[in-house]
């Protein structure tokens, strides 16, 4: 099956087989290795990519299912050599360790800004329970996301 995808902006063509999972693709077939697999059903997050502007688990995502869309993957986040605010905040409040996760909690972080810019950490925690991290206890994450939806206000 010929699968055509925009990714981060460009428009890309891979023949494959339609029921692929998408993580596979995405890593085998167009070399973004910045998406990660933890568990492979769906629950941890570090999978996770923009899929039409929504978070998504690229394990769980045949293929066929993206023909014609857009996604974003966390190579889709900077500009360039800038990192995007979320980024450069996790850095700084130490919110990625390890780094299996880390590109999952990014883009949910920006999806999750993107629909509730003004939400209370609270709320952010409720909207990032989908990401799974066994290094950071969550409350470096959550400063980090606090502090770039602090940046992005002003």
């Amino acid at each position: 099956m010929k699968i055509e995808v925009t990714i981060n902006g460009e428009k890309r063509q891979v023949e494959t087989a339609g029921h692929r999972r998408l993580l596979d693709v995405l890593r085998d077939e167009f070399a973004l290795f910045g998406t990660k697999e933890g568990c492979g059903e769906g629950e941890c997050g570090a999978c996770t990519v923009l899929l039409e502007g929504e978070v998504v688990n690229s394990c769980l995502i045949a293929v066929g299912q993206v023909n014609g869309k857009s996604l974003t993957t966390i190579e889709g986040m900077a500009d360039g050599q800038t990192l995007h605010v979320i980024q450069q905040a996790l850095i700084d409040f130490g919110g990625a360790q390890c780094g299996i996760c880390t590109p999952g909690v990014a883009l949910c972080a920006k999806w999750a800004l993107e629909k509730e810019p003004n939400a209370s950490k609270e709320r952010l925690r409720e909207l990032m329970s989908g990401n799974i991290c066994r290094c950071t206890g969550y409350q470096a994450i959550v400063d980090a996301v606090v502090s770039a939806q602090e940046g992005a206000d002003s």
